[in-house]
C-alpha cells in the first residue's frame, strides 16, 4: 500500500510555530509523504510562509504543496513559494513531480486551480472582460493540471495524484452555503481528472463541506480541509499497481 498523509487550511501565522511539527514528526512511520493542499498561511506572508516551512523541513517523508488563495493575499506567490521550495518542499502550479517509496513511483500532479462553480450552475466565458479572464484563468489552471497528469502517466507512475486547492467536485462542499459554491470549485479541475487519470484527487478551501466524494469518472475525491478532518493530517491508502488510462480505473482510497 502507498501511505499519503495530506492536509489543507493549515493557516499558520508567527504564534503557530511548533504547533504541528510533533505531529508531523511522526509521519515516516505512518505514510509515505506529505501533501499539503493550499492555504498554508493567513496572508500570504514571507514571515508566515517561513513558519510554514520550518514545521514542514526535514520531516523524512517528501512534502509536495499548491498554494491557496489565502497563501495569493499579499501578492507575493513566487516570493513564498521560493520560501517553501528552499525548505525541502515540491511546490506544483500546473506541473508534476515523481516520489519513490517502498519501490513504488508515486506521481502528483499540482495546481491551486480557482473558481466558476459546477456543472449546469457555473460561469460562463461570456459577457464583461473580467468575467471572461475568471473563467479563463479557471481553464488554464484545469488545463495545468490535466498535462501534468497526463506526463506523469507518460513516466509510467504506479499511482497518480491530483492535488488542489479548490475542489473539483460539489460532492466535498456539502455543508457549505449554496451561494459560495462557485467560489469553492469548478467542474473544469474534475474533467482535468477524469480525461487523464488518476488514482486520487486531494483539495481543501472548503472548511465547512465533506471529507468524501467523487469525480463523474470515478477518481475518489478527498477534501482535507484541516477543519473538516479535525486532526494535523489524515492517511489514505492506495494499493501499488500498474497505471491508470482512465479516471474510471481509480482504485478505492480508504
Amino acid at each position: 500500500m502507498i501511505r499519503i498523509a495530506a492536509v489543507g487550511d493549515i493557516h499558520m501565522g508567527p504564534d503557530s510555530q511548533g504547533v504541528l511539527r510533533p505531529a508531523f514528526e511522526t509521519l515516516p512511520e505512518c505514510a509515505d509523504l506529505l501533501l499539503l493542499a493550499g492555504d498554508l498561511t493567513r496572508h500570504g506572508t514571507p514571515e508566515e510562509m517561513r513558519v510554514v516551512a520550518r514545521e514542514v523541513q526535514d520531516l523524512g517523508v517528501p512534502v509536495i504543496a499548491v498554494l491557496g488563495n489565502h497563501d495569493h493575499h499579499d501578492d507575493r506567490p513566487d516570493e513564498v513559494t521560493a520560501i517553501l521550495r528552499d525548505a525541502g518542499t515540491h511546490v506544483l502550479e500546473g506541473q508534476g513531480t515523481v516520489v519513490a517509496s517502498g519501490g513504488a513511483r508515486i506521481g502528483v500532479a499540482g495546481t491551486k486551480g480557482f473558481g466558476g462553480g459546477f456543472v449546469g450552475r457555473c460561469a460562463g466565458e461570456f459577457g464583461e472582460p473580467v468575467m471572461k479572464e475568471f473563467v479563463r484563468y479557471s481553464r488554464r489552471s484545469a488545463d495545468g493540471l490535466r498535462t501534468a497528469l497526463e506526463r506523469l502517466g507518460e513516466a509510467g507512475c504506479d499511482a497518480r495524484i491530483a492535488l488542489t486547492h479548490y475542489s473539483p467536485v460539489a460532492d466535498t462542499l456539502a455543508g457549505e452555503p449554496l451561494e459560495i459554491y462557485p467560489f469553492l470549485g469548478s467542474y473544469l479541475l474534475a474533467e482535468a481528472i477524469d480525461t487523464a487519470g488518476a488514482d486520487l484527487a486531494v483539495h481543501g478551501h472548503a472548511h465547512a463541506g465533506t471529507e468524501h466524494g467523487m469525480t463523474t469518472g470515478g477518481v475518489r475525491v478527498r477534501n482535507v480541509a484541516q477543519p473538516v478532518i479535525g486532526r494535523a493530517f489524515h492517511v489514505y491508502h492506495l494499493p501499488v499497481r500498474e497505471p491508470a488510462t482512465t479516471g474510471a480505473a481509480a482504485q478505492r482510497a480508504r
